[in-house]
């Protein structure tokens, strides 16, 4: 270890804390602006006269104070904002861990841009290999900053154990809504600490998008889908969605129906990808108010191969660039698993044979629709 002349471990050494000295001057530049400001109108003799002349000079003198105070008030301020930036962006980096690379046999990779406005963002997104299968999770809580940081490490602190513990694909949606209404009535006990009492409705305004998801090892796909937008599949040249069952509403306002049940979504086969997503993606807009196309962006990247994930998060965030002119209003997140595991059983057969394809997904959907209500 190095040490220093002193003999103290250099990596022990105490660090000069600024923060005194920045308070210091924080406090220090407003007096002495004050202290110029009282100097001026009761030492100078000029601030006594009537004349035009004394009353412009005397003008410019409190101008140039004013000024300079507000200045002071904004740089502060704006020194404040960005730290409390860099620490939600933290907090943020930390929460939205990237996916493996590989994963029981799905090649994944994830993107996150947050609108310029905003820095951080509500959405979410994981991916984790259990025994049940690989389960994967995208959602977008309402709003910015650091109370939608708050309700993403709940949501996803709930997935990351209920993923591997719950059997079945509803149970795990079940924990994540209690999760949520927990974390929201905590928040509104703090936010509210002189009520004493739990609120009947914690945050009514608050509410998370949220699409679970299953794969299991021959590729069947499992959903429950809560007010998000359904993924797109991507099979040779072709985008279409993964279903077109209608959503349950977001979790948060209402709660889970007494008959839940997932969707099943027909079979992901080797070579073909899922692409999740975040309504920013769709909703952007260019300067004629027209929105972003995805599924020509998807297609655009299907057209050369090999189709790696990678490529595909490339293509899209490139177009979405190009189409808002470098300035995104909302967050944006994609997540793309590419199946690459070998056919293990001949009698699948080819796409056409088998109830993966877009009217065959339908079939699957209607036969088993979601319930649009809540009980």
């Amino acid at each position: 270890m190095i040490r220093s002349k002193a003999g103290v471990p250099r990596s022990r050494r105490p660090r000069t804390n600024a923060r005194p000295g920045r308070r210091a001057l924080a406090l220090g530049l407003p007096t002495v602006w004050g202290a110029v400001a009282v100097g001026y109108k009761f030492g100078c003799p000029l601030a006594e006269q009537t004349g035009l002349g004394a009353r412009i000079v005397t003008s410019a003198v409190f101008f140039a104070v004013g000024t300079g105070l507000i200045l002071h008030v904004r740089r502060a301020l704006l020194r404040e904002l960005r730290q409390a930036r860099m620490v939600a962006g933290a907090a943020q980096s930390v929460l939205l861990r990237p996916p493996p690379p590989r994963l029981a046999g799905l090649n994944v990779a994830a993107q996150l841009s947050a609108d310029r406005g905003a820095s951080i963002g509500g959405d979410l997104y994981e991916a984790v290999a259990t025994e049940h299968g690989v389960r994967v999770v995208m959602g977008d809580v309402r709003g910015h900053g650091l109370s939608a940081i708050g309700t993403v490490a709940a949501v996803l602190g709930s997935f990351r154990e209920a993923a591997h513990d719950e059997p079945e694909l509803e149970r795990v949606l079940g924990r994540l809504d209690r999760a949520l209404a927990r974390h929201l009535r905590e928040r509104a006990r703090a936010e509210h600490p002189s009520s004493g009492q739990d609120p009947d409705s914690p945050v009514a305004e608050e509410f998370v998008t949220l699409l679970l998801l299953e794969i299991a090892g021959d590729g069947e796909l499992r959903a429950i889908n809560c007010g998000h937008p359904w993924p797109y599949v991507l099979s040779g040249a072709r985008v279409e969605p993964l279903s077109l069952a209608d959503p349950l509403p977001p979790l948060g306002p209402f709660p889970l129906p007494a008959d839940l049940t997932a969707t099943p979504c027909g079979r992901l086969h080797a070579d073909e990808s899922l692409v999740l997503y975040t309504d920013g993606a769709e909703d952007a807009r260019d300067a004629r108010g027209r929105f972003f196309s995805l599924p020509e962006a998807l297609a655009e990247a299907v057209r050369s191969h090999p189709v790696s994930p990678q490529t595909i998060l490339r293509t899209v965030f490139t177009a979405l660039l190009h189409h808002t002119n470098g300035r995104p209003t909302d967050d944006i997140a994609l997540l793309v698993l590419r199946n690459e595991r070998r056919h293990q059983h001949a009698c699948l057969g080819a796409r056409g044979d088998d109830i993966s394809g877009s009217a065959a997904r339908a079939r699957a959907t209607t036969a088993h629709p979601q319930p649009t209500t809540h009980g």
